[in-house]
């Protein structure tokens, strides 16, 4: 009678619960606004696409890590297509997926934490749905889609999902890890679909073939659309003219188009049998190609399979990972006696600091002995083309280049040969990797138990079993829930090899207790430090922020991921009461107003145009190509810093959005936000803010540049106001006058005379001068809707950017 009771218990309870929790397990294929998905289900509680081809929920990474995924359901290794928290794994306890009753499906950590959400809130969002195409929906009552998961691919494009603009395919950091690697797929500023790797040190484009014009790799740069997709027969076009067909073409197969963790692009089919995938295209039939894999000094080679090996005199770095290259196992320094070593089987691709042709050996080895930063220089026998190099990167065995590669060696060290290589055990396949967390959901949490669980597990077995099984881990595993949260924090930062959260502790020590203090700005003051790898770093400390933690992390989290040439490279960020500090790679040369201003060293022409062009291909990439649509909002020769060969890197974008959140969170411009004099009127006017705001700041830039002068005074001397702004307003008009003698070759002395810096003694481009004067003017329009793009303005520039300087008399 006593067990009839308790069953009986139990069937009404069971009966009693919501019907979200009575379905925890069920497939399905919608959920609608209150429902959730719990990690503890996550084998049974998914989504499941009509024909039964993709699943989504939440997809196990490791032993205590999940991410919220979508998957080949019928592939035997459940493959991912798309993950939303690829960079930020989720506890195995206490996680849920969970489509919010104000029109957000939100992602939740086991501490509540919001991980990633399709902000959607405030909409008339009535579903998330999971499609036949392998697209996530979030869409109102009437079918209209309002997110979707094809708008935010990871690493894979599924057929008939375009890729354009505003998405790239990044690879995964390693085979069987999900985060963010050093590999992209993208539409490059002059509409190439291209690959290229931007690690840590270095970035550079290969594929398509770096040797040849995008003309001869027969691909087009006029069609600014910047589209392209896989169709279902098998068939990629791009409107680049970028076309490859599967081998296996025909309807009714299941694709894939992935870039690999190695670096390749890859086209994969289904077989329906036995459930794997076969290759049916590869962008690169040699994987030697792929640039960055065998990291710095590194050479590869097959054997016949791929391998990677270090020159004599090197070692590897991490024998378990050859992205990271291998190391000198000697000190090279400047001035002291040295000798050029041959290394005649194999040759290094790239980052030649100079080039010439017509040089014999001994010139060639002689501007390699005059320059410090040369570590080696490649030689080509009868063209004599000389290749000086600063870096040794993507060596390569055979020789293809046909080039001799002469590395620069100290005589202390004696009889080196580098041109030895050892492959052996030198695979260079990168082993399976696991993700880790460190945290309990129970250690964390306590005794805070999510009864919609506690009830259900009840009703799923027996009452007075559960009861001891629940008391049982309050009892075991009882704990102080802060310490929890510091080994959880812990756990986490393991995962992540590049930018990661920096104590204060941390940042003090490497700082000196911030003692070298760099300089200050409207926003905080910036000091020097160097990490323990040797990274020369600056440090940045905010003034006067005020919202909580999770924003500013999110906040980061966006701002982490950016990676172009053009931007100075953030390394991580301290966020610890109420400290908030931005860590970011560390610039030698200083801004742009000091090179330009100063009383240095004079810039010359041909370097104030590669700087013009860099900061236009960073602007762009922030308003055009970025993850996340960036206004940088202070666009001046202070926030413009030259590394030492005087390519300019943008720094503090990003920075507005920091600066202008509340505490509560919300994005607040109701004060102009930049500096005066490079602050575009809609500022002033209460318009809408966009990309064309930059666009204003860089026509001032512009100016600048050409006249080596600050066009605006009043910024140093803080005074001027209206009268300053009316002169400013006078010269642009002037200069629209003018436009016509710009135009003219025949006026150059003209122009020398009144508009272009006169230190320069007439050495300058009169064709780029007249473009950036022409840029300048329209940049500078006050009305925003008649300004250029930044892609546009760049177009514009990489035209003549092969315009040599020319002396007027």
């Amino acid at each position: 009678m006593r067990v009839h009771t308790i069953l009986a218990s139990a069937f009404l309870l069971l009966a009693s619960l919501p019907s979200s929790a009575r379905s925890a397990s069920a497939r399905r294929s919608t959920l609608w606004r209150g429902d959730s998905i719990a990690v503890e289900d996550a084998s049974g509680d998914v989504l499941v696409s009509p024909g039964g081809n993709f699943s989504c929920g939440f997809y196990k990474v490791a032993t205590n890590a999940y991410t919220f995924a979508i998957w080949f359901a019928r592939s035997a290794d459940a493959t991912v297509a798309w993950t939303g928290n690829r960079d930020a794994p989720v506890n195995g306890r206490g996680s849920r997926a969970e489509f919010r009753k104000d029109g957000s499906l939100v992602l939740q950590d086991f501490d509540g934490r919001v991980v990633w959400t399709t902000n959607t809130s405030g909409t008339q969002a009535d579903r998330v749905q999971l499609l036949d195409t392998g697209n996530l929906v979030v869409a109102d009552a009437a079918g209209r889609v309002l997110w979707q998961s094809f708008d935010w691919p990871t690493d894979t494009l599924l057929p008939e999902q375009p890729i354009t603009r505003y998405k790239r395919l990044v690879s995964a950091s390693a085979r069987g890890l999900p985060y963010s690697g050093y590999y992209n797929f993208y539409f490059d500023s002059n509409n190439i679909l291209n690959l290229m790797y931007e690690g840590p040190e270095i970035s550079s484009n290969y594929w398509p073939d770096p040797f040849k014009q995008w003309w001869e790799n027969n691909r087009t740069a006029y069609n600014s659309s910047r589209y392209g997709s896989l169709d279902r027969h098998g068939a990629f076009s791009a409107s680049d003219h970028m076309q490859f067909n599967s081998s296996d073409m025909g309807e009714g197969v299941t694709r894939r188009l992935t870039l690999d963790y190695d670096g390749n692009l890859r086209l994969y089919s289904l077989d329906g049998g036995d459930g794997r995938w076969h290759v049916t295209w590869a962008a690169l039939p040699r994987p030697c190609d792929v640039h960055g894999i065998c990291g710095r000094y590194g050479v590869c080679a097959y054997l016949p399979a791929l391998a990677c090996s270090c020159p004599e005199g090197f070692v590897a770095s991490d024998a378990g990972d050859w992205s990271k290259g291998c190391r000198r196992e000697f000190d090279l320094r400047c001035g002291e006696p040295v000798y050029f070593a041959e290394m005649p089987t194999f040759d290094f691709w790239g980052f030649d600091f100079n080039y010439t042709r017509g040089l014999t050996m001994e010139t060639c080895r002689q501007m390699c002995l005059d320059d410090c930063n040369c570590e080696a220089f490649g030689y080509k026998v009868g063209t004599g083309e000389c290749y000086p190099k600063i870096s040794l990167w993507n060596g390569g065995v055979p020789n293809i280049l046909k080039q001799n590669i002469f590395l620069k060696v100290p005589t202390r060290i004696k009889n080196l040969s580098p041109g030895v290589l050892d492959f052996h055990g030198h695979a260079c396949t990168v082993h399976e990797q696991n993700a880790s967390v460190s945290a309990s959901y129970f250690h964390a949490r306590g005794n805070k138990i999510n009864f919609i669980y506690f009830y259900s597990f009840l009703a799923a077995a027996f009452v007075v079993e559960a009861i001891f099984i629940v008391v049982g881990y309050l009892f075991v595993f009882r704990a102080d829930p802060a310490a929890g949260w510091v080994r959880d924090e812990e756990g986490y930062a393991l995962l992540f090899s590049q930018f990661r959260r920096f104590t204060y502790d941390e940042l003090s020590e490497v700082t000196g207790k911030f003692a070298d203090k760099l300089g200050r700005g409207a926003s905080g003051t910036v000091y020097k430090g160097v990490l323990e790898d040797g990274r020369s770093i600056a440090v940045k400390r905010l003034d006067d922020l005020t919202q909580a933690d999770e924003v500013f992390r999110s906040e980061m989290s966006v701002i982490g991921r950016i990676n172009h040439m053009n931007l100075v490279r953030m390394w991580g960020y301290c966020s610890e009461h109420s400290h908030r500090i931005l860590v970011s790679e560390f610039v030698e040369n200083g801004s742009l107003d000091k090179a330009l201003f100063g009383d240095g060293a004079l810039l010359g022409w041909h370097s104030r145009y590669k700087i013009a062009v860099g900061v236009a291909k960073g602007l762009a990439y922030l308003h055009h190509e970025c993850l996340e649509w960036i206004v940088h909002c202070d666009v001046k020769p202070e926030n413009i810093l030259l590394d030492g060969e005087l390519d300019p890197k943008i720094t503090d974008f990003g920075l507005v959005k920091l600066l202008s959140r509340d505490a509560c969170g919300r994005l607040v411009l109701s004060r102009a936000q930049g500096t005066r004099g490079y602050i575009a009127p809609e500022w002033a006017m209460s318009l809408p803010i966009t990309g064309k705001a930059d666009v204003y700041s860089f026509g001032v830039v512009l100016l600048e540049l050409t006249r080596g002068q600050r066009v605006c005074d009043w910024v140093v001397d803080g005074g001027g106001g209206e009268d300053a702004r009316a002169d400013f307003q006078r010269l642009v008009a002037w200069l629209r006058e003018n436009r016509t003698k710009l135009d003219d070759e025949r006026s150059s002395s003209w122009m020398e005379e009144k508009l272009v810096d006169p230190r320069l003694r007439g050495d300058f481009s009169h064709l780029q001068a007249a473009a950036m004067l022409e840029l300048a003017v329209s940049c500078v329009d006050d009305d925003p809707n008649r300004r250029p793009s930044m892609n546009a303005v760049l177009q514009k520039l990489l035209s003549l950017e092969d315009d040599a300087p020319l002396r007027y008399a």
